[in-house]
């Protein structure tokens, strides 16, 4: 699952990196995958019709600490990477 690295085009010398893809693919297989669950049950709890823009906003408010005091800093960070890989693969 290395989705993290992405080649630019020829008149460009260097590689993208993903951070999202990067922090999940760090994670072990259990955690990813309660991750993504975790997303998808946001995903269809509070984005129904599972617009990548919208999952994106949900993320992007995770990231910046826009959340309760019962989750990790850390942890927000992981499950909105989750969210925007649900976008990006169309999976929300």
């Amino acid at each position: 699952m290395n989705r993290a690295r992405h080649a630019l085009p020829p008149d460009h010398c260097g590689e993208l990196i993903d951070f999202d893809e990067l922090l999940l693919g760090a994670c072990p297989a259990g955690e990813r995958d309660h991750l993504l669950t975790e997303a998808r049950l946001l995903a269809q709890a509070f984005e129904p019709d599972r617009s990548p823009d919208r999952l994106e906003r949900i993320a992007r408010s995770l990231s910046a600490g826009e959340h309760d005091g019962e989750m990790e800093r850390a942890r927000a960070r992981k499950l909105a990477a989750a969210l925007r890989h649900l976008g990006r693969q169309g999976l929300g």
